[in-house]
């Protein structure tokens, strides 16, 4: 059987430096297809897809709510040219009824252990219209090793530099935030995977930067430290979402290679202040993720958040407007008070405004969100901050004897203006 497994595109974050980095869903789905599938993977934000294909089935992967308008699309393409398609995904699953009327078929929840007997079904001309999984995941031993051999490798670079592949330690996520739709999809237990297949996985990549997009590590301190313990012989550097505030943690995760974290920052309290001193003290870099918009925010609120970020020595910050997806507390709350000012999900980039803020229009928040961003990298703009991080990393990789690219680090630097390169990018 043939598979084109598709990524769609969509429009990137405004302000933010564009790069792209090999997505993590269609290498997971790949891993879960029997071995008589063949399969052929285009990530449309890198390589132009082939729509004169006639592919047995066209599996579309759709994780973000701004990829659905190209999903529809891309569908209703293939399936004119007689071509079966099915889609999962995220936002598959958050907006299946939609989905379901552009796809022959929709798959909710998680692929391990599932996928022959869809396509099983599709052989037989028995595909079903819906296959729901929701609310009923797999065992978490069935995760297996990506398959990121069907990835145009070439593609995920920037400036020279390759970028950081991904992978996840565990599924699921105990926190309840009120923006995000993780409860929805059934994901509040948190599944850690066995960490022999965590590091049996990290072995298998060629690339010594790691991104683990797992919803957040800090949810069991003993499993942490048991996965940082395990980390330290691979050399590897990676980046991650939140990681427990403790000394021991935080010791063991530069240990085994934490390079920055994400850390939401929410206000300009003493507690964000530490948080990220603390990290920064342990060696460990910082991207602040800036929500926009919340109820408790004016112009003034965000110009004095700025202001704060500037003064904490801020790694990165990724400034981002709140968005009311499907499924998320959030989105309750507003078309309960009648606040969704429009469904574009085209949109739904978290750089537009989609709702009625509280304390401010639509356009005074939309203009903060431009404030936010150039206020923030005036200075030192986004390319600047990142070289910044990079540099950090090379050195440690010199230190520990895994540095691998130096041209890829000497293109960087080169790429930058001669004042640029000497106004701090090498320290």
């Amino acid at each position: 059987m043939k598979m084109k497994l598709i990524y769609p595109k969509w429009r990137k974050l405004e302000r933010q430096t564009h790069f792209n980095l090999p997505p993590h869903g269609p290498v997971v789905f790949a891993a879960t297809l029997p071995s008589w599938v063949d399969v052929q993977f285009t990530d449309e934000n890198v390589d132009e897809v082939n729509l004169d294909d006639t592919p047995d089935v066209v599996a579309l992967s759709v994780m973000l709510t701004a990829q659905l308008p190209r999903a529809f699309a891309l569908a209703d393409h293939f399936r004119s040219r007689g071509v079966k398609v099915i889609a999962g995904g995220i936002s598959t699953a958050l907006h299946s009824e939609e989905m379901g009327r552009h796809v022959d078929s929709v798959f909710i929840g998680e692929a391990e252990g599932r996928m022959e007997k869809v396509l099983e079904d599709l052989k037989k001309g028995q595909l079903r219209p819906e296959y729901d999984f929701s609310g009923d995941s797999p065992p978490i031993e069935l995760v297996g090793t990506a398959r990121r051999g069907i990835l145009n490798r070439e593609r995920y670079v920037h400036r020279g530099v390759k970028m950081l592949d991904l992978v996840h330690a565990s599924r699921g996520c105990k926190f309840k935030c009120f923006p995000c739709a993780a409860p929805f999809l059934g994901g509040r237990v948190f599944r850690p995977r066995p960490i022999a297949k965590v590091v049996e996985e990290i072995e298998s990549i060629d690339n010594n930067r790691l991104f683990i997009v797992d919803n957040s590590l800090a949810q069991n301190a003993k499993w942490e430290e048991e996965l940082f313990t395990a980390m330290i012989p691979l050399k590897k550097k990676w980046v991650s979402h939140p990681i427990e505030d403790n000394d021991k943690l935080l010791d063991l995760a530069y240990k085994s290679g934490a390079w920055y974290v994400y850390q939401a920052v929410f206000d300009t309290s003493d507690h964000i202040r530490n948080r990220i001193k603390r990290l920064h003290d342990n060696g460990i870099g910082v991207e602040g993720t800036i929500l926009l918009g919340t109820d408790d925010q004016d112009a003034d609120y965000i110009k004095r958040l700025v202001d704060f970020l500037l003064e904490v020595k801020l790694d990165l910050a990724e400034f981002t407007i709140l968005t009311p997806y499907l499924h998320t507390p959030l989105r309750a709350q507003l078309e309960k008070q009648g606040r969704i000012l429009n469904n574009n999900w085209a949109n739904y980039t978290c750089d537009k405004v989609a709702f009625q803020p509280k304390k401010m229009t639509p356009a005074e928040l939309q203009d903060m969100y431009y404030y936010a961003w150039d206020t923030f990298y005036k200075e030192r703009n986004q390319e600047l901050k990142m070289g910044d991080l990079f540099m950090k990393v090379i050195r440690r990789e010199i230190a520990d004897g895994t540095y691998q690219s130096p041209l890829a680090a000497e293109g960087y630097v080169r790429r930058l203006r001669p004042d640029q390169a000497g106004s701090g990018v090498v320290r």
